[in-house]
């Protein structure tokens, strides 16, 4: 059995892409930089047109929706965090860790789908758990398998257990939840996104067992995986930190498959990993160094899948 592949993304182009000290608490990928904050939007629209660009040029469709200017959002570019789409009509939206990232979340965006003919059943909307302080961030804390309906997940401060478990019951997904670590400064921090050390398409599993303290649940996971039949490629700790576990797969409209990684990512992989990927997919590697810097998210992260359907 193979995991459905998008072959719709919806892209955000940012209008005031900057580093949010919000969010710098627990992605410790994000760096800052000195330019100024025009100079570095500018960098990062023209990183991220250069991106849209390469998908459309391997015929996968992109739907590019324009960050409005006010309120500010500096996190825009990353759409997935705050919705997933679903084959059956539904939209969910997820509960934010920043204050200041729940101001991405736009009923416009979803009125823009609908226009485009896709057909959206049902909105359910997760934001109540911020009340409480439980967050769940879309296809940054879950990596779903939609064939095989199990939802992979490292607990975090962005990835509460009872929003999970939610989740899991309101799609029907097994949820397979671990901890997983990295050393920061001679300390084990959680891993603050699932989709920064593990990547699940149609064949392959992209994932940094290394980062699994718990022998228990690194072998739990290993199983689950090898059980849907997918090749698991380990990296390790350091290719994570070049955003080797962060990646998507993708299709055109020939149903030709890609996996979608940053140049950063590529980089880091070794050729026999390069080789394995490529056994099953094309590859296409963006090139988005400031956008990584400031974001802290790199390739998948900026990607929202489409599974809705057509009119």
């Amino acid at each position: 059995m193979t995991t459905p592949t998008t072959s719709t993304i919806l892209m955000v182009r940012p209008a005031n892409f900057g580093f949010n000290p919000e969010t710098a608490s627990n992605n410790f990928y994000q760096k800052q930089d000195e330019r100024d904050a025009i100079e570095i939007n500018h960098l990062a629209q023209k990183e991220f047109d250069g991106f849209v660009a390469l998908l459309r040029k391997a015929g996968v469709e992109v739907i590019v929706i324009e960050d409005s200017e006010a309120p500010r959002k500096t996190d825009a570019i990353f759409p997935n965090n705050w919705f997933s789409t679903h084959e059956d009509g539904k939209i969910i939206l997820y509960p934010m860790f920043s204050p200041n990232r729940r101001l991405e979340r736009r009923k416009d965006i979803l009125e823009r789908l609908m226009q485009a003919g896709f057909v959206i059943n049902e909105v359910i909307d997760l934001s109540f758990f911020e009340r409480d302080e439980q967050f769940l961030e879309g296809t940054g804390s879950l990596i779903l398998d939609r064939v095989n309906a199990i939802a992979y997940a490292c607990r975090s401060l962005r990835t509460h257990d009872v929003p999970l478990k939610y989740l899991g019951r309101l799609l029907g997904y097994k949820v397979v939840d671990f901890d997983a670590t990295q050393l920061i400064e001679g300390v084990h921090s959680p891993i603050y996104h699932t989709n920064v050390m593990m990547h699940v398409g149609s064949d392959i599993a992209v994932v940094c067992l290394d980062s699994l303290p718990n022998a228990s649940e690194k072998l739990a996971l290993q199983q689950v995986l090898e059980s849907t039949g997918k090749k698991i490629i380990p990296i390790t700790s350091k290719q994570k930190f070049h955003f080797a576990g962060n990646m998507l797969e993708v299709k055109n409209q020939q149903g030709e498959k890609f996996t979608v990684m940053s140049k950063t990512a590529y980089d880091a992989l070794s050729k026999a990993q390069i080789k394995t990927i490529e056994k099953y997919t094309k590859i296409i590697t963006p090139e988005i160094p400031i956008i990584e810097k400031l974001g802290g998210g790199s390739a998948r992260c900026m990607m929202a899948e489409i599974f809705l359907s057509k009119n």
